[in-house]
C-alpha cells in the first residue's frame, strides 16, 4: 500500500483530536470563558453539525481542484480554525472556530478516502479506507487523552496550538508524499449530485447511520454505566476505555482486510454480533467479567465496521469526494442520534441500561436494512454458473472448398 495512504490516516488523526479535544477540558474552558459546562458541551455538537452540513458544501466548492490541492486548502483552513480557537477572547469566536474546523473535518474525510481508494491496488479499496480510518481510532484512543493532558497541564489554549502545529506537520507530509492527482475529468456539480437520486444509495447510507448510532448510543454512556451500575472504580473504567479503543483498532484492521470481497456479509455478521453483544451487556451489566467481554466485543464490531460501510457505498455508486463526504455526514448523524437517543432513554426514567437496549434496537434496524442486499447476494450465489467455454465464440468451421462457413 502506498505510503501516501498512511499519511492521509495521520491527517485524520489530527482532525479527530481536534473534534474531541474540548471533552477533557470542559471545567477549565468553562471557567476561563465564563460559560456553564453545558456551553462547552455544545462546542462538540456544533462541530458535529458543521461536519454533517458544512462538510458536503465545502467539498462541493473544491470539486474542480486537483485532489492534493484540495487537501492543502483544507489543511490551511483547519490550521486557521485552530489558531482562531487558541486566540479566541470570548465564547462566540470559539464557536466560529469550531464551525470552521468541523466543516473542514467533514470535507477532509471525504477527499482523503477518495484519494486513498484511488491510490490503492485494484480490489483493495476497503483496505485503503481502513488505513485512513485508523486515524479516527487513533485520535479517539491517543489524541483525546493527549489533548486533555496538554490542556490540564499547560492550559486549554496550548492544546489548540499543539493541534494546529500537528496539522502543519501533516500538511507538509501530504504535500511531499501524496502524488499530484487531477480532479476527475468533466467533474461538475450537477454530475456529482446526480448519484444522489438513487434510492439504493440512501438505503446504504441509512445502514451506516444505524451502525454508528447503535454503537454511540451505548458508548456515549459507558463511563456512568461501568462506574454506577457495574461498580468499577475510576482507574479501572479508564483502563477499560483504552481496551475498548484498542479493540476498535483491531476490528478496523480485520474488517479492512475482508470487506473488499464481501462487504454485505461482513456487515451482516457485524450487525448481528453488535445486537447480541448489546443485549448481553444490558442483561448482565452487574456481572463484571461479562461486561468486559461485551464491551470489548462492541469495540470489535461497532465503529470498526466503517471500512465495510465505505466498501458498500463504493460498490453501489463508486467513490468520489462528495459521495464520501455525504457518507461521513450520515455517520456523524449516527453519532448525534445515537447519543441523543441514549440520553432520552435515561431522561425518561429507564435507567443507565436504557442506552444499551436502544443501541440493540438500532442494530437490529440496521440489520433489516441489509436484507435486500443479502437476498441479492444469495440469488447471485445460487445462480447456476455459466461455462466459460460455452461463453466463448465457437471456432469457425472450414468448408470442403476451403472457405469459412458464414455466421
Amino acid at each position: 500500500m502506498s505510503i501516501a495512504v498512511y499519511v492521509l490516516g495521520l491527517g485524520i488523526f489530527a482532525l479527530v483530536t481536534s473534534e474531541l479535544q474540548v471533552t477533557g477540558m470542559m471545567p477549565e474552558m468553562a471557567r476561563d470563558l465564563g460559560v456553564p459546562a453545558s456551553g462547552i458541551g455544545y462546542l462538540i455538537s456544533l462541530y458535529a453539525l458543521a461536519m454533517a452540513v458544512g462538510g458536503p458544501l465545502l467539498t462541493t466548492a473544491l470539486l474542480k481542484l486537483p485532489r492534493r490541492s484540495a487537501l492543502m486548502v483544507l489543511f490551511a483552513a483547519f490550521v486557521a480554525g485552530e489558531v482562531l480557537g487558541a486566540l479566541a477572547p470570548d465564547y462566540w469566536l470559539l464557536v466560529v472556530a469550531r464551525l470552521i474546523t468541523g466543516a473542514v473535518s467533514g470535507a477532509f474525510f471525504g477527499v482523503a478516502i477518495a484519494v486513498a481508494i484511488e491510490l490503492a491496488p485494484p480490489g483493495a479499496g476497503a483496505r485503503a479506507s481502513s488505513i485512513v480510518l485508523s486515524g479516527l481510532m487513533g485520535g479517539t484512543v491517543l489524541g483525546l487523552p493527549l489533548a486533555s493532558w496538554i490542556g490540564s497541564s499547560f492550559g486549554w489554549r496550548t492544546s489548540f496550538w499543539v493541534v494546529a502545529a500537528m496539522a502543519v506537520v501533516m500538511g507538509a507530509l501530504t504535500a511531499s508524499l501524496v502524488p499530484r492527482m487531477e480532479a476527475a475529468g468533466g467533474t461538475s456539480v450537477r454530475g456529482e449530485l446526480a448519484v444522489f437520486k438513487k434510492r439504493k444509495l440512501w438505503a446504504v447510507y441509512s445502514t451506516s447511520t444505524l451502525v454508528i448510532g447503535a454503537t454511540y448510543a451505548a458508548f456515549s454512556y459507558f463511563t456512568p454505566i461501568l462506574s454506577e451500575v457495574t461498580g468499577f472504580g475510576r482507574t479501572t473504567v479508564t483502563t477499560l476505555l483504552f481496551v475498548y479503543g484498542a479493540a476498535t483498532i483491531v476490528g478496523n484492521y480485520v474488517v479492512g482486510r475482508i470487506a473488499d470481497a464481501r462487504p454485505v456479509a461482513t456487515l451482516t455478521v457485524g450487525l448481528a454480533s453488535l445486537a447480541v453483544l448489546l443485549v448481553v451487556f444490558a442483561l448482565f451489566t452487574g456481572q463484571k467479567a461479562v461486561t468486559v467481554v461485551a464491551m470489548t466485543g462492541i469495540g470489535l464490531v461497532g465503529v470498526s465496521m466503517n471500512p465495510a460501510l465505505v466498501a458498500r457505498v463504493m460498490r453501489t455508486v463508486g467513490s468520489s469526494p462528495l459521495v464520501n463526504t455525504v457518507h461521513t455526514s450520515c455517520i456523524t448523524m449516527g453519532v448525534v442520534i445515537g447519543a441523543w437517543a441514549g440520553g432520552l432513554g435515561i431522561s425518561a426514567g429507564h435507567g443507565l441500561r436504557a442506552p444499551l437496549w436502544i443501541g440493540a434496537v438500532m442494530a437490529v434496524a440496521g440489520f433489516l436494512t441489509l436484507l435486500p442486499d443479502m437476498a441479492g447476494d444469495r440469488a447471485a450465489t445460487g445462480a447456476p454458473r455459466r461455462n466459460a467455454d460455452a461463453d466463448a465464440p465457437a471456432a469457425p468451421t472450414t468448408l470442403p472448398d476451403g472457405t469459412l462457413e458464414p455466421r
